[in-house]
């Protein structure tokens, strides 16, 4: 069963940006705290940002002022919305329940380059 779909990755020069969704089951959604993580080659996987079912959000230092999640509770759907892309934040993008132990999506890749 699929519990996660990552869209909206893709090429895009510093400085740009891109919006990434994620598709979730409702029954995750609804009763989750739902997160943005990622992973760049070569580094651990990271939480990049969170939000509540409550609507409350986290955001790592490095996307702060950059980044902002949000979740459509009709669409059971997570978005990133990533502006002023610099290449560290090149990485495939991936959506899980915070503290969730079920399977991973596939991901989305992001390539921040000129």
């Amino acid at each position: 069963q699929v519990q996660f779909v990552e869209s909206g990755g893709g090429l895009v020069q510093p400085g740009g940006s891109l919006r990434l969704s994620c598709a979730a089951s409702g029954s995750i959604f609804r009763s989750y705290t739902m997160g943005w993580y990622r992973q760049a080659p070569g580094k651990q996987h990271e939480l990049v940002a969170s939000i509540t079912t409550g609507g409350s959000t986290y955001y790592v230092d490095s996307v702060k002022g950059r980044f902002t999640i949000s979740r459509d509770s009709v669409k059971n759907t997570v978005y990133l919305q990533m502006n002023s892309l610099k290449p560290e934040d090149t990485a495939v993008y991936y959506c899980h329940g915070y503290g969730f132990s079920g399977t991973w999506g596939q991901g989305t890749q992001v390539i921040v380059s000129s």
